[in-house]
């Protein structure tokens, strides 16, 4: 019996229905709705396509049983791949060359995670990635993929997880303060798989990511988790949306980011989509900005599309503030120093987030990255 699954393009006006026709997605102007937070002129000239044989270096870790493979475009098609649907992601198919296609045997369990290190050298790179991740059924894996160094990077991603399937993804921005960064990781969940994908954007100059999920069927549960730290002059941007296609399937979205800096910028976009056969669904997202020091922007817009009022429940927040203080005061009555009260009130900030991540080492690394970043700004000024 096949899978109940509505698979008509997308009717939201935040995610244009996918297409690898270019004419489909033209040069953006900066009025249009997807584009209006964005700074297009520090983009580089990214989005006028020019092609380019520059690669990124990658380094991997791959467990027993995991490969990784050069395919045709073409090839990652009949995959089954999930299309682009911006401008971008549609040049990085066009422009890549063909795509890397990461494979993961069914029924395949490893403690040990999957990692992909890729590394820029320049910023005069203009490199166009194309990645396929094949998660077979039942199998229950980690993945990191982490981006250092420094390049102008527009890369799309899709994760085809199989059915009953568990994946655990790690995506870590750590570039160079000159990077620019657009991605797209567009993850389709198989029936009653579960998959849980973590951004994390700490480097670079512009980065501005996608994380998009929609199902195979139903049962799938999606759990969009990223954290942020924006310093002086630095554009990060989140872009999240979960397309309910199938009845019976959760979604839950939780970001949490940290700016300080003269002009440090962060941008949250969320956004479901429900649709009618979407019966029985489940969905909440989150997100949480925490303002460290004056001359910062946090744009923070939830959205929800419900087109069937047969769920269990759909609901969202938002939030921009300062340090609270409250516990401010608290810590500081009882002996603490205001640049340690600040540190732990920022560190209790991250922390359930970051404990989740469910890769202890990243976890300390992620938390001793947090320290650095305190130390650039608002500890050093209060030291």
């Amino acid at each position: 019996m096949a899978a109940a699954v509505e698979s008509t393009p997308t009717a939201s006006h935040l995610n244009p229905p996918p297409s690898y026709d270019l004419a489909d997605h033209p040069v953006p102007t900066g009025r249009e709705e997807i584009w209006r937070f964005t700074p297009l002129k520090r983009l580089r000239g990214i989005l006028d396509g020019e092609p380019s044989t520059d690669r990124l270096t990658w380094t991997t870790e791959l467990p027993a049983g995991v490969t990784l493979t050069e395919i045709t475009a073409a090839e990652a098609v009949a995959l089954g791949e999930l299309g682009p649907n911006d401008r971008p992601s549609a040049l990085a198919v066009a422009n890549g060359g063909g795509a890397m296609l990461l494979d993961v045997p069914a029924e395949l369990e490893s403690d040990e995670p999957i990692t992909l290190r890729l590394h820029g050298d320049s910023v005069d790179q203009l490199v166009w990635g194309h990645l396929v991740i094949r998660v077979g059924a039942f199998s229950k894996v980690t993945l990191v993929v982490s981006h250092t160094g420094s390049a102008r990077y527009s890369a799309i991603t899709s994760v085809l997880v199989g059915d009953g399937a568990q994946l655990n993804m790690l995506s870590l921005q750590d570039w160079d303060d000159d990077a620019v960064h657009l991605g797209r990781d567009a993850i389709q969940v198989g029936r009653d798989a579960s998959v849980r994908h973590t951004a994390v954007s700490f480097g670079g100059d512009l980065v501005r990511l996608h994380a998009n999920v929609e199902y195979a069927g139903p049962g799938g549960d999606a759990e969009l988790l990223g954290l942020y730290f924006a310093d002086a002059g630095q554009h990060l941007e989140h872009r999240l949306f979960a397309d309910h296609n199938a009845p019976r399937t959760k979604s839950n979205v939780v970001y949490k980011g940290a700016l300080q800096g003269e002009g440090a910028h962060a941008v949250w976009i969320g956004n479901v989509l429900i649709r009618k056969i979407a019966e029985g669904i489940e969905t909440y997202e989150e997100n949480r900005n925490l303002v460290l020091t004056d001359g910062c922007q946090a744009d923070s817009v939830p959205n929800l599309e419900i087109e069937t009022g047969e769920i269990e429940g759909a609901g969202h927040a938002s939030a921009v503030g300062r340090f609270d203080d409250e516990q401010l005061f608290y810590l500081r009555s009882r002996g603490v120093s205001e640049p340690e009260a600040r540190r732990l009130v920022v560190h209790g900030f991250f922390n359930d987030l970051v404990r989740k991540v469910g890769v202890p080492s990243l976890e300390e690394k992620l938390m001793a990255t947090v320290e650095e970043e305190l130390s650039k700004n608002v500890l050093k000024d209060l030291l």
